[in-house]
């Protein structure tokens, strides 16, 4: 696998070795010795999937201490916009994103350690969403920042009147009204 770092420490673009012939192509979508080389050392307990239609835009979550979550996703069918912004205090990129996009043709995956919250928007008529978790969920530990916080200059890539949230998704804070419990 290659491993790309990018501009923020903790985020990491995961993208595959891909064996294509004429009967289609394989690929070693996970391995836990490559994974703690050459990324982190992270175990995960919890693999999640979701499916939505264009336009769902999803986040921006996380889970508060002591339940903070690291997330390894990746896209197996359709394309998403995948966004990690970083909400650590006293980080030299607080406040910043990444965004990478992932597509069932690219194959790539996003390592988000904790101290971001995370997002994605889908681009295509539908996406099939994965992601590995290292903590369980606790709804009690659940929040996020406002994916529609113009603050974070994050360009989705979906019209504002084409965006479908969630009503949860619609009461999270915005980034400056925001106490985080992470510190860098």
């Amino acid at each position: 696998m290659n491993i790309i770092k990018t501009a923020i420490d903790g985020l990491y673009i995961i993208e595959p070795r891909i064996f294509a012939d004429a009967r289609g192509y394989f690929f070693e979508s996970f391995s836990q010795r490559d994974f703690d080389e050459q990324v982190a050392p992270v175990t995960f307990v919890q693999d999640n999937e979701s499916m939505s239609s264009y336009g769902v835009m999803r986040g921006l979550h996380f889970q508060r201490p002591p339940f903070t979550q690291s997330k390894l996703v990746r896209c197996v069918r359709g394309a998403v916009l995948d966004v990690a912004v970083d909400i650590r205090k006293g980080s030299p990129t607080y406040g910043q994103h990444v965004a990478v996009e992932l597509t069932e043709d690219n194959h790539r995956q996003f390592f988000i350690s904790k101290g971001f919250a995370h997002g994605f928007a889908v681009l295509s008529p539908t996406a099939v969403f994965q992601y590995k978790c290292d903590e369980f969920y606790h709804p009690e530990a659940d929040d996020g920042i406002s994916i529609l916080d113009a603050s974070l200059g994050i360009d989705w890539r979906i019209p504002t009147d084409k965006a479908i949230l969630s009503e949860k998704d619609t009461r999270h804070t915005l980034l400056r009204d925001f106490d985080s419990p992470f510190t860098y």
